[in-house]
C-alpha cells in the first residue's frame, strides 16, 4: 500500500501533467487568447474542372479578413470562381472533419442548416469559429448557401457522417441537377 506521501506526489505529477495538456494549445498557437486553430484539410483542394492547368494558381479566390485567423485554413475557396460545387461539396465535408477532431465526442454538428452553420461560426462549447461570420457563403437568414444562393441540405446519417446536398442550378431540391456528396 502506498504512503500518504506517495499518493501526493501522484496526484500533484497528475494535476501537472493534466494543466500541461490544458495549456500546450495555447502556448503552441502563441496567444492564449484566441480558441484552438482549426485542422487543416488533408489534401490541398484545387479546381477539378473548368481551369486550365497554368491559370489554377491564379484563380480567384477572396482572401481571408485578418480577424478570421482561426477560421479553417482555405474556407475562403467556398462558392468562388474556378472551382465546382463538387470542390464546395469537398471542402465543407472536410470541414465537417475538421469538427469532429475538435470535438471528438459530440460527432457531427447537428440540426439544420442555421444551426449547423452557428456552431461552425463559434456558437459551441469552445467558441471556435471554423468559419467566418462574414463568409459570403453565408446568407442573411445565418445558412450556409451553395453557389447559386441556395441554402445547402445536411442530412445526418450517422453521428459522424453527414449527408451535404446541393440543390444544383435549378434551386429545388430534390431533383436531378441536385450535386451530393455522401461520406
Amino acid at each position: 500500500m502506498a504512503s500518504p506521501r506517495r499518493r501526493l506526489w501522484v496526484v500533484m505529477i497528475g494535476a501537472g501533467c493534466g494543466l500541461f495538456l490544458l495549456l500546450l494549445p495555447s502556448w503552441q498557437s502563441g496567444n492564449s487568447a484566441k480558441p484552438v486553430s482549426a485542422v487543416k484539410p488533408a489534401t490541398p483542394l484545387v479546381p477539378t474542372s473548368g481551369v486550365p492547368e497554368t491559370s489554377r494558381a491564379t484563380a480567384s479566390v477572396p482572401t481571408r479578413h485578418p480577424e478570421d485567423v482561426d477560421a479553417f485554413d482555405g474556407i475562403e475557396r467556398l462558392n468562388a470562381p474556378g472551382f465546382t460545387v463538387q470542390d464546395d461539396l469537398t471542402l465543407l465535408s472536410d470541414l465537417l472533419r475538421s469538427w469532429q477532431t475538435l470535438f471528438p465526442h459530440q460527432g457531427n454538428p447537428w440540426g439544420e442548416n442555421r444551426d449547423i452553420t452557428a456552431s461552425l461560426t463559434g456558437s459551441n462549447p469552445r467558441s471556435i469559429a471554423l468559419l467566418p461570420r462574414r463568409l459570403p457563403a453565408i446568407n442573411a437568414a445565418g445558412e450556409l448557401v451553395d453557389r447559386w444562393g441556395s441554402p445547402y441540405f445536411f442530412h445526418q446519417l450517422s453521428g459522424t457522417s453527414m449527408e451535404i446536398r446541393s440543390a444544383g442550378p435549378d434551386r429545388v431540391l430534390h431533383t436531378a441537377d441536385d450535386v451530393v456528396l455522401t461520406p
